[in-house]
């Protein structure tokens, strides 16, 4: 699981989603990859599922990259508790998803592979995507 090693403070606050992705929107490491289309909230697991699955669909071949790494934490009340009390316990690490990023990243692998590849990635993810590379630039 993805998680930071060290943090200043151990819970925070969730923080707004209303921009547009400046940095991280543009392919720097591979000839292809998988952009946001809309905002939202990545889990740790959904990575790691989206680079799970691209590596079966390669073949391992190539290179994978991941663009984003989640580093705010998520907290939950557990079953039953009431209102008030504080904040809960961590249950997880989320990243932050704004429209334009670039999730993951693929070198050298041909465009039919990577298309399938990151096909299948985007089922294993919360909000739309679409395939990018440098070709159309």
């Amino acid at each position: 699981m993805l998680q930071p090693k060290r943090q200043k403070y151990r819970k925070s606050f969730r923080g707004q989603l209303g921009r547009l992705a400046r940095s991280g929107s543009h392919l720097i490491f591979g000839e292809y990859g998988l952009k946001s289309l809309s905002r939202g909230w990545l889990t740790s697991a959904q990575i790691e599922a989206g680079r799970k699955v691209i590596a079966h669909a390669t073949k391992r071949e190539g290179k994978i990259l991941i663009r984003v790494f989640p580093d705010r934490p998520r907290t939950a009340k557990g079953q039953g508790v009431g209102m008030g009390a504080g904040k809960g316990e961590i249950v997880g690490y989320l990243a932050a998803v704004a429209p334009g990023r670039i999730l993951f990243e693929l070198a050298g692998v041909n465009r039919e592979i990577a298309r399938e590849a990151f096909r299948k990635a985007a089922d294993k993810l919360p909000f739309e995507t679409k395939l990018v590379s440098k070709e159309e630039k």
